[in-house]
């Protein structure tokens, strides 16, 4: 099993339009051969000192993939590389960990 922790930043003022397209291409993702998990989270507010908040521009993407082959097919797809050019101009940065268990 393959897991994924995206962490999203967009320019100041446009993370719900980014989240807005990441819930438009969900569902081609969800339906991809493989894909176990693919959700947007972001912070709950007010939850305290345990908490390292991510600010108002940032989320993160929680993925957990079948296999390798499957996260590469993932990565690409033709839905994908359609997301990546819509998201480019509103992002800040995009930081990617691919991870297994230990």
């Amino acid at each position: 099993m393959i897991h994924v922790i995206a962490t999203i930043t967009a320019l100041p003022g446009q993370r719900d339009a980014v989240l807005a397209l990441f819930n438009k291409n969900r569902p081609a993702v969800l339906a991809e051969q493989g894909c176990i998990r693919y959700e947007a989270v972001a912070d709950v507010p007010n939850f305290g000192a345990i908490q390292t908040p991510l600010g108002d521009d940032t989320f993160v993407i929680i993925e957990c993939w079948e296999s390798g082959d499957a996260l590469r097919a993932h990565a690409a797809s033709a839905h994908m590389a359609e997301y990546g050019r819509n998201t480019k101009p509103l992002l800040a940065s995009r930081v990617i960990n691919v991870l297994q268990p230990c």
